[in-house]
């Protein structure tokens, strides 16, 4: 009566004890969650690496009054070729953690939000260069934060409301979206956003996730990285958490 099973991804996990680890995971039917993977650091575990961060398996959970405990994990995708790319592991704990940030009281949408992780770690994982990485990254963020219910606003100025078409505008993180420059010479509002900048983002808002538009195809490296940026501000504007990951990230670009 107690047990149950749900589809879920591991998205980190953390010692209890000699023997066990918890397991903090984003499940298809009741959202984040975390279970108990008992006897996961003995060699002989059933579970074992079953039970490493972004891994997608079949659950079978036991209910318990604090925490669940995880009985048996079928794996449904192990993301491998994540694991043999720094970019792809990098940019998989960022959504990982944007989800973890988000994830509590998602549960009406847990379905929704479990598909899009799904999708989006499973298009990094098998992407081979990196502008396709990112561009399922910023797909991920602008449709994570349209479920969440923080859909930023690319098409009309958030002052006058006025449809801003073929020109340059402002972008505020704070406000949730674009400015027209008339409006902003009152606000002073610094970032600047190009119009093709935003017909990129709107792009990728509106179609589907696995669907290649002329969009994907024709965008660069160096775009796609300015408007994960753009929308990772955007992110930990409206999120008392930061994004471990983005600091290495972000190292990384300035590095390179």
């Amino acid at each position: 009566m107690n047990n149950y099973v749900t589809d879920a991804i591991n998205l980190k996990s953390y010692n209890l004890n000699d023997a066990d680890k918890i397991v903090v995971m984003y499940s298809k039917d009741n959202g984040l969650i975390k279970g108990v993977a008992k006897g996961i650091k003995k060699p002989k575990s059933k579970l074992g690496a079953r039970m490493d961060s972004i891994v997608a398996n079949t659950l079978q959970l036991l209910k318990g009054r604090s925490m669940d405990t995880i009985l048996q994990a079928q794996t449904i995708n192990h993301f491998r070729k994540t694991r043999e790319n720094f970019d792809k592991l990098m940019l998989s704990s960022y959504i990982s953690e944007v989800v973890m940030n988000f994830g509590e009281g998602s549960e009406s949408a847990s379905k929704e939000i479990y598909e899009l992780l799904y999708k989006a770690l499973n298009k990094i994982s098998e992407s081979e260069e990196k502008k396709d990485m990112l561009i399922a990254s910023i797909k991920f963020q602008l449709k994570i934060l349209l479920i969440m219910g923080f859909c930023v606003e690319l098409d009309t100025c958030l002052c006058c409301g006025e449809r801003i078409l073929d020109e340059n505008m402002f972008f505020s993180s704070q406000m949730g979206g674009v400015i027209c420059k008339e409006c902003n010479e009152a606000l002073g509002v610094n970032l600047k956003m190009h119009s093709k900048i935003r017909d990129f983002l709107q792009a990728m808002l509106q179609f589907d996730f696995n669907y290649e538009s002329d969009y994907d195809k024709k965008a660069t490296e160096k775009v796609c990285q300015v408007c994960f940026d753009l929308l990772d501000e955007y992110i930990k504007t409206h999120t008392n958490k930061r994004q471990k990951s983005t600091k290495i990230i972000k190292t990384l670009v300035e590095a390179g």
